[in-house]
């Protein structure tokens, strides 16, 4: 099922229209890694295109293939640190590696519409069971009825399983597995500010599409964000059945 986030909510990066980069391309992780671990925190677009097209970061083969590199970087992740969504991934990248997989996840979700897409089912399937392209092309189908040819639902349904055995959900080369995702207070800070940034308030916050990627329990994410919350980059306070939580630190000028 296609998840639609709010209108106020494009203004920070996220995006609606169903013309995603998994037509061709996964979320492509590796790439992602070598090129913030190339440039600096608050480089400009302009930066990461040198990087990768003149300095060849990500090692390609031909220039072709290192523009096209560039447009689809910039596709999932925008690579601008004028747009908050991109912004606070950069923040959080070189905190802990192990939730650098989920954080791409994460944005990649948030910007990839035919992504996004998939999610649902993704996370409906028991832990241990079959995951097959052909189940991805289905749901993308349904998601999006009538807007992709049949070539095309076959390359989604390559790509958005490879992409989701990039994030931890998947496992398995030629046969995928589902199994559970790796969590941590990293991945939940950027998982809380995204349903944040779509309007979404208080205990809520845990039950978004970007938490339930997260695949833990709502109590382990409260417990994460205790812990995000001592390393400061979320303010999380919970009494009983109120929870509240802000981002004085990711939403600085």
């Amino acid at each position: 099922m296609f998840v639609e986030v709010p209108t106020s909510a494009l203004d920070y990066g996220f995006v609606n229209h169903p013309v995603g980069t998994h037509g061709s391309r996964t979320i492509i992780l590796n790439d992602l890694r070598l090129l913030l671990k190339s440039c600096p925190a608050d480089a400009a677009y302009q930066q990461y295109w040198h990087a990768i097209v003149d300095d060849n970061v990500l090692l390609k083969r031909t220039l072709t293939t290192r523009k096209e590199s560039v447009r689809r970087l910039r596709e999932l992740y925008a690579l601008d640190h004028q747009v908050l969504l991109f912004r606070t991934l950069r923040d959080l990248w070189t905190a802990n590696a192990d939730a650098q997989p989920m954080l791409a996840s994460l944005c990649a979700v948030a910007r990839d519409s035919i992504l996004r897409g998939s999610t649902d089912l993704i996370l409906s399937i028991p832990l241990g069971e079959k995951v097959t392209p052909q189940m991805i092309e289905k749901a993308t189908e349904e998601s999006f009825p009538g807007r992709y040819n049949p070539m095309t639902l076959a390359n989604v349904g390559r790509h958005a399983a490879s992409s989701w055995a990039q994030s931890g959900h998947l496992v398995g080369r030629l046969h995928k597995t589902r199994v559970q995702a790796t969590c941590t207070e990293t991945a939940t800070t950027y998982a809380l500010f995204l349903g944040y940034l779509c309007g979404i308030r208080g205990d809520a916050l845990f039950h978004t599409i970007w938490a339930r990627l997260l695949d833990t329990s709502v109590h382990q994410l409260h417990t994460c964000a205790q812990f995000a919350s001592q390393r400061g980059w979320l303010d999380y306070r919970h009494s009983g059945a109120v929870t509240d939580i802000s981002f004085q630190y990711l939403l600085r000028a």
